[in-house]
């Protein structure tokens, strides 16, 4: 803001030494008939709305409007200063205002400097209608011009906001069905379990109940921490670490744990990862997982996960039944994880069971 009252300081200053020092040096006389003080009043004051108009924008138009008027009939340096001033508080005007206030502005000063330029005797009537109407003119369409590329602005950064809220509200409701979907998957096969055994193996029944209060608890603490991020308030929820390659061997226990699933998992050529890609990886791994156990029937499920050149694949193989995927939230979560990369993705029957493949170039999409 001080950087624009000093620029509009020293044009003032500008317009004034420059007229001004034309009036002194005699390059343009005053009429006759004219007071010299009246001229030099007017003249000086023609600057005042340039340097006002950044705090009542449509007032010093107003008043540059009543003293290019004044200057009509003395024409010169005098005039062309008032009428500098107008454009610079039009311009304000066109910014700040209502679109159809600038508009009105600048209909009625083109036509009171027009009618007086044709009314009243002045040294110059076509000079005066020219320049009057370009300055005018050009203080209108440079305040039009800046407002719409503010307003563009403005819609470009509501845009980018509303697009990350979307992104943040998928990227909760994909954490939401992973960590709900695996983990009430886990519970519902091991009571059934042990529902099925309570009568004659009741230390598997325990077992069973001991599994799904450990899954309950963590299923509920997880979800605490995602909606402590969601609650609105002042207070900062606590947030965990996000799960990465080391927490893979605790979740294929746990899938071993729900049921006679033999998992093997191999972890090959990699020792961390970049966070997010940790993460993605896990949930991958983990929506498959919870795949075979709800729906392969399978006994055993091979899981590789393998890295190199800033890339990492993952394959999560069952013998289970196989047959065709049927589309879900879950796999659609697991396509967008490997789309944020660009990668590839397939889920598909393999030659006993099913498959799941995912490879994503994280390396190349931070690059880009």
């Amino acid at each position: 803001m001080r950087i624009r009252v000093v620029l509009d300081v020293l044009a003032v200053v500008v317009l004034g030494v420059g007229a001004g020092g034309n009036l002194a040096a005699g390059a343009w006389h005053l009429p006759p008939w004219l007071p010299a003080w009246l001229g030099w009043t007017i003249l000086l004051a023609s600057v005042v709305p340039i340097v006002l108009r950044r705090r009542w924008p449509l007032g010093s138009y107003v008043l540059s409007l009543v003293l290019a008027a004044a200057a009509v009939p003395i024409g010169g340096p005098v005039f062309g200063v008032a009428v500098v001033g107008a454009g610079c508080a039009l311009y304000l005007v066109v910014l700040r205002r209502k679109p159809r206030v600038g508009q009105i502005g600048l209909a009625v000063g083109l036509v009171e400097l027009g009618l007086l330029a044709f009314a009243v005797s002045n040294p110059s009537t076509a000079t005066t209608v020219n320049f009057s109407a370009s300055a005018l003119v050009i203080g209108f369409v440079l305040g039009l011009t800046v407002r719409s590329r503010r307003e563009y602005a403005v819609a470009e950064r509501e845009n980018h906001a509303r697009q990350a809220v979307s992104a943040e509200r998928l990227r909760i409701a994909r954490e939401m069905h992973d960590v709900v979907a695996h983990s009430m998957s886990l519970i519902a096969v091991k009571a059934a379990v042990g529902n099925h055994v309570a009568l004659e193996q009741p230390a598997e029944a325990r077992e069973a109940l001991r599994v799904i209060e450990d899954t309950s608890r963590e299923t509920l603490a997880e979800l605490r921490r995602m909606l402590g991020v969601l609650r609105d308030g002042t207070g900062v929820p606590e947030l965990a670490p996000a799960p990465t390659l080391d927490d893979l061997r605790a979740l294929a226990e746990r899938a071993k744990q729900a049921g006679a699933l033999d998992v093997d998992l191999v972890v090959d050529g990699l020792t961390e990862l970049p966070g997010g890609v940790g993460q993605s990886v896990y949930r991958i791994v983990q929506e498959a997982l919870t795949n075979v156990v709800k729906h392969a029937g399978a006994t055993t499920c091979r899981i590789r996960v393998t890295g190199g050149d800033g890339e990492v694949g993952i394959e999560v193989v069952d013998d289970g039944r196989g047959g065709e995927a049927v589309p879900g939230h879950g796999l659609i979560g697991m396509r967008e994880r490997v789309g944020v990369y660009g990668g590839e993705f397939s889920a598909a029957p393999a030659e006993t069971g099913f498959r799941v493949f995912a490879r994503l170039p994280y390396a190349l999409a931070a690059a880009s």
